[in-house]
């Protein structure tokens, strides 16, 4: 026992345990990729049985020594090749190796998704530890001829073989729980294999290759893939900070392909049938609903300037011309101007009191409601839900010093997801002319403009206007005049018509179509 105090002893341990689980760091590996097919209440015991084969095979192995030793003798020769034992050993577990990590490359990289009708179809339990023992009996021999190659003693050979096998088991679980969970690591893995399966057929051939070149190309490699996963893990993390709704919302765009830089980004050998997968309209309206929380009440009202209302102060007559030509069944029933408002009423209701009574009671509670008031920095989903209680009520939108803004009906919420639904006495905010050229109202809505144009550099985040006119301003930062014109994402805005200090009509046109027209 004297050399268990012996130095030398140990240094020659720890580093044979080092070598011992640097050489079955691939059959780990292998190991790990082949428990996958198996199922999950399996593989832990077929990762066990692998790794116990593994030091069961070794142990045996190096109380066989001599035997080993005579697996170096020529046993036959072709041409200028000699094979011993273990060269055929090595060629046929290389062989494998290549064969094996070839057919596993190809399942993951042909990109095939095999379908069953059924639960998922595992591989027999059999077959798997077949597997792994065929991988022990090569990479065990591989092994024990470097322990014997490195120490004397047969005990410290053993201890270092039960060390590192235990040091396997343990990391096992984790190590294959991390490379199922990153496909990149399960492609280098078997790209690992394949190099190390080519090594051992260049071993059995007579070719050495030195260990020291194939741990290099390793260690750079996982290096590489280190950096990589950081990468991954930092872009996972930045992404994360974007509100899941929205990332859910921009990639259900993207797949409908409503934006047209969207389509330029990918590659456009995409067949034509599955462009016209969905409409224009249906990529609209799915935008909509997508769209719908993330937008304020003020991008979807009727805003003040084009609300119908009826003034008190007028004359019956004025009143009753004007209730027999609006398009509306329910009106705001004000006194002077639209912040005092006395009541909401059906046209219906003030018609007849007109023709019965010649005016209208304002303290008449059958006949005007009270108004309903919504702040307009409420989101969209409380005055939806604010809609559906109403029973059918407009309600009014005030800011926070109490003047109505503009009121809301559940038309407005349908328009925010469908588009317009003009009135009778109206006409579309957006009206298209020709291909690539619009004309629009300075109201018209960002939102829908954007989805008839195609862009996304309309809307902008946190922004406090919701309407053409609202951009416009925005970008010239004083009010233009006629005439004036600026360009965003290759479009061209040039403002045609400005009335009572707002922009009231604009005509849009794609740079590329006018200068494809100006080409022709």
């Amino acid at each position: 026992m004297e050399w268990l105090f012996d130095p030398g002893i140990w240094v020659g341990l720890f580093t044979l345990v080092f070598l011992e689980i640097v050489l079955g760091i691939d059959n780990l590996i292998f190991i790990a990729i082949l428990a996958d097919k198996l199922p999950p209440h399996q593989r832990d015991k077929a990762r066990l049985i692998g790794l116990s084969l593994a030091m069961g095979m070794r142990l045996g192995l190096l109380t066989i020594v001599s035997w080993l030793v005579t697996l170096t003798t020529p046993l036959f020769s072709l041409g200028a090749f000699s094979f011993s034992g273990r060269d055929l050993i090595l060629l046929l577990g290389g062989f494998f190796l290549l064969f094996k990590a070839t057919v596993e490359l190809h399942e993951r990289l042909e990109g095939v998704v095999h379908t069953h009708s059924g639960n998922k179809v595992y591989a027999s339990f059999a077959a798997v530890v077949a597997q792994i023992v065929v991988l022990d009996a090569v990479f065990s021999l591989d092994a024990v001829i470097t322990a014997v190659g490195m120490v004397e003693e047969l005990g410290v050979m053993m201890a270092a073989v039960v060390i590192s096998i235990g040091v396997m088991i343990l990391a096992s679980k984790p190590l294959t729980r991390f490379v199922n969970a990153h496909p990149t690591v399960v492609v280098l893995c078997l790209s690992f294999l394949l190099m190390i399966g080519l090594s051992l057929v260049a071993e059995g051939l007579g070719f050495h290759i030195p260990k020291g070149y194939l741990y290099a190309a390793i260690g750079f490699s996982v290096l590489i893939e280190t950096l990589n996963q950081f990468a991954r893990r930092n872009f996972l993390k930045n992404e994360a900070r974007v509100p899941f709704r929205e990332r859910t919302a921009d990639t259900v765009l993207r797949l409908l392909g409503n934006r047209r830089q969207a389509a330029q980004e990918e590659n456009q050998a995409m067949p034509a049938a599955q462009d016209e997968a969905f409409g224009v309209e249906e990529r609209n309206m799915v935008s909509g609903v997508l769209r719908l929380a993330d937008r304020s009440i003020r991008s979807i009202m009727t805003p003040r300037a084009e609300m119908s209302w009826v003034n008190l102060d007028s004359a019956p007559g004025i009143i009753l011309q004007q209730l027999q030509e609006t398009p509306h069944n329910q009106l705001p029933v004000c006194r002077g101007d639209v912040d005092h408002v006395v009541g909401v009423a059906r046209t219906k209701d003030l018609i007849g009191a007109l023709l019965m009574h010649r005016q209208i009671d304002e303290n008449d509670a059958n006949l005007l409601r009270q108004p309903i008031v919504l702040p307009d920095t409420a989101g969209v989903l409380k005055a939806m839900d604010l809609l559906k209680r109403a029973h059918g009520q407009l309600v009014l939108v005030a800011d926070e010093y109490g003047v109505v803004q503009g009121l809301l009906t559940p038309i407005d919420l349908l328009e925010a997801i469908a588009g317009e639904f003009p009135d009778e006495d109206e006409q579309p905010a957006i009206r298209q002319q020709a291909p690539g050229h619009w004309e629009a109202d300075g109201s018209a809505d960002l939102h829908l403009l954007e989805q008839l144009l195609e862009t996304d550099a309309l809307v902008e985040e946190d922004a406090d206007y919701s309407s053409l006119a609202g951009f416009l301003l925005q970008r010239f930062e004083t009010l233009p005049a006629a005439g004036d014109a600026i360009e965003a994402d290759g479009l061209r805005f040039e403002v045609l018509a400005v009335e009572d200090r707002r922009i009231a009509r604009v005509a849009i046109r794609r740079v590329e179509t006018q200068l494809d027209a100006q080409t022709e």
